[in-house]
Order: structure tokens, then C-alpha cells, then sequence
């Protein structure tokens, strides 16, 4: 049986390292792919162009324009006049946040009166448009309680209250790299492992090669593995390569086991293998196993919590995230990943991927031996 299997594996090498341009793909893929969503998908608003309106023209007023100017949320690109041009600049979307100084709020300042200042925020954008509102309010909240400090030479730690001192544990700078990159990994992995495992019985369908095969004395199960073979071999390089340009490139720190990862990714990919020899026997050509595999991998990506929380779905959807292996995979990532956890918080996950890697396997083997009969 092994030497069966060994001789499949061999010719299923011999494709791939002929094929140098299949070859190259394999590897910039997920290179690629990771450098351009770890940038792209993002959730950190930064330098979110800024006018200011500023009747008033006091040191007071210009200190709260600095307050702005000091963090790299907003980026001030100047001053205006008139409403008009504030309202032009954001219709164009040159400007995305305007702030307003009305007259006198220097007098209002130095006598102890309540200031009232004007923020506008084009809600055009609500990605950007929610962070740069929380900022905005942050910083002018953090300005009047210097402000207050100043004016009545109080001390807001003698005061009496509430002082409340939070602690972000796994992620104290809030990265959102910390949080997409091991996600993105997941993402890379199933895709990679679902398109050239489902091409590879259609080729050989495709190229006639299927009907030497059927005739020799390899069992379907031994085709099976021998095909699949060199992709997990393939995954498992990407997985380092993608892993490594996340640790180095991006700053993701890996607090956890690296044995664990790679052990319960090995129970991912057996999921993502199962999908690719399904849909194998269901398409007719390449291009067909490709547009299925698109099909399958979209709502992966949008319900699996990659992009979006599943918390914020409606519940039908939540519903149905819990049949996609991507989820499950994205939580055992970014748990020993960026938790550095043990196998303990995530057995409900290790048994999810396990049953949904023996359902596909063992479906996709049946349907594989339907076809060779």
C-alpha cells in the first residue's frame, strides 16, 4: 500500500515541479496575499484629514487645535474661512472631519464658563467615521480636564469619584495587526489547500491520464492520499513562510506552542483537503473546480469573524458560521497566537475541526470512488 501511495506522491511531484510557474504560485500567493490584506485589512484609523474653523484666533483656541494635532489619529491640513469651504472640503472628501472654534471661546476659557466647540464627521465611511467620532470626543474630554485642572489648580487624583484603571491584556497597544495577521493565516491556508488539491483530479481528468490510473492496481483511497500528499507538504511551508513574515515583518508576537499549532493546523488542512477532492468530483474542468472553490471560500472569509464579528451578525448567520472549519481555526490562531493558551481552552475547537475533517474526507472518498466506478 505504501509503495502505491509513494509512486502517486512521486507522480504528483513530478506535475508540480515541472509546472514552474504553478510552482512560483504556490509560494507568492500567500506572500502576497499576506502583505497586501496585513496592510489592507485594517481596523486602526489613522491621520483622518482634519480643517479647522477658527473664529475665535486665541492661545486658547490654538491649543485645542494642538491637542488635535498632537495625535496621529487626525492630521491637520489647514484652516478655513467660511462654512462654505468647510462644506466644500468635505463633499470632495478632501477633508473627512472638520473642527468648529466659535467666537469667544478664549473669553468662555479664562472665566470658568462652559466652552462649546463644533466637530463635524462625514459618516460616509462608518469604519472611519466611528473611530475618528470616539477620538474626537477622547481628545476634547482630555482637553477640558486640562483645562479644569488649570483653572481651579485641582488635582483630578485628589478628587473624590471614580478612578477607574483599565489593563488590555494579550494586546496592550490594541494592534490591529495583532488580531488580522493570525486570522489572515487561516484565511491563506484555505484557500491555498481547497484550489490546488481541487484541480489536481480534475487535471488528471482533463489531460486523460484518469483512465491509466483507474486500470492499475491503486486503490481509490491510496490515489487519494498520494495526490493530497504534496500539497500538505505545500501547506505546511507556506504556513512557515506566512508565519515567520508575520512574526518579523508585522511585530505579531507568538506567545504559545508551536508543536500545539502546528498539530491542530494539521486537523484544519485535513477539513480544507476533504473540501478540495469534493469538489474535484463534482467539477468537470479547471475553471469550474476554481469558480467553486470561490463559492465555498467567500462566505468562509465574510462569516467566519475574519472581516466582521460574528457578534454583530444576525443570528441566522451566526448559526451557520458554526459549519464553516474557518472559524473554529481562526480562534485556535489568534488563541495560542497571540494568548500563547494551551490545549485546554480550545478543545471544543480541536473536536469541531476533527469531525468536520473526518466528514469531508470521508464524503469526498466516497464520491471519489462513485466516479472511478
Amino acid at each position: 500500500m505504501f509503495q502505491r501511495i509513494g509512486a502517486v506522491t512521486y507522480k504528483e511531484v513530478l506535475h508540480i515541479v515541472r509546472d514552474p510557474r504553478t510552482l512560483a504560485v504556490m509560494f507568492m500567493i500567500p506572500v502576497v496575499q499576506l502583505f497586501l490584506l496585513g496592510y489592507a485589512a485594517t481596523t486602526d484609523v489613522k491621520h483622518v484629514p482634519m480643517v479647522v474653523l477658527d473664529w475665535d484666533r486665541t492661545p486658547q483656541s490654538q491649543q485645542l487645535v494642538d491637542a488635535y494635532r498632537a495625535v496621529d489619529v487626525f492630521r491637520i491640513i489647514g484652516y478655513v474661512e467660511r462654512q462654505e469651504d468647510l462644506a466644500r472640503l468635505l463633499d470632495a472628501g478632501i477633508a473627512q472631519a472638520a473642527l468648529l472654534i466659535p467666537k469667544g471661546y478664549g473669553a468662555d476659557v479664562l472665566a470658568g464658563r462652559l466652552a462649546t466647540v463644533g466637530l463635524v464627521i462625514d459618516g460616509s465611511d462608518p469604519a472611519v467615521a466611528s473611530n475618528a467620532y470616539a477620538a474626537a470626543l477622547s481628545i476634547a474630554q482630555n482637553h477640558s480636564t486640562q483645562i479644569l485642572r488649570r483653572t481651579l489648580n485641582l488635582d483630578p487624583r485628589r478628587m473624590p469619584g471614580l478612578d477607574p484603571r483599565p489593563r488590555v491584556w494579550y494586546n496592550p497597544e490594541m494592534r490591529s495587526a495583532n488580531y488580522m495577521i493570525p486570522g489572515l493565516i487561516g484565511a491563506i491556508l484555505q484557500f491555498l489547500t481547497m484550489l490546488l488539491t481541487a484541480q489536481a483530479i480534475v487535471r488528471e481528468r482533463e489531460q486523460g491520464t484518469m483512465e491509466q490510473l483507474i486500470v492499475t492496481p491503486i486503490r481509490p483511497v491510496e490515489l487519494v492520499v498520494g495526490k493530497v500528499a504534496p500539497y500538505v507538504l505545500i501547506a505546511y511551508i507556506d504556513f512557515a513562510i506566512i508565519l515567520t513574515l508575520g512574526a518579523l515583518w508585522f511585530r505579531v508576537p507568538f506567545r504559545g506552542n508551536l508543536g500545539l499549532l502546528l498539530a491542530l493546523s494539521g486537523l484544519f488542512l485535513l477539513s480544507s483537503l476533504g473540501l478540495g477532492l469534493l469538489i474535484s468530483t463534482v467539477a468537470s474542468t479547471q475553471r469550474e473546480a476554481m469558480l467553486l472553490t470561490y463559492f465555498l471560500l467567500l462566505p468562509s472569509i465574510f462569516l467566519a469573524g475574519l472581516l466582521f464579528p460574528i457578534q454583530a451578525m444576525p443570528q441566522v448567520l451566526q448559526w451557520i458560521s458554526y459549519l464553516i472549519p474557518l472559524r473554529y481555526m481562526l480562534v485556535i490562531l489568534r488563541s495560542i497566537i497571540v494568548k500563547g493558551v494551551g490545549i485546554e481552552p480550545l478543545w471544543d475547537e480541536t473536536v469541531a475541526l476533527l469531525l468536520f475533517g473526518i466528514a469531508a474526507m470521508g464524503l469526498a472518498a466516497r464520491r471519489f470512488r462513485k466516479r472511478l466506478e
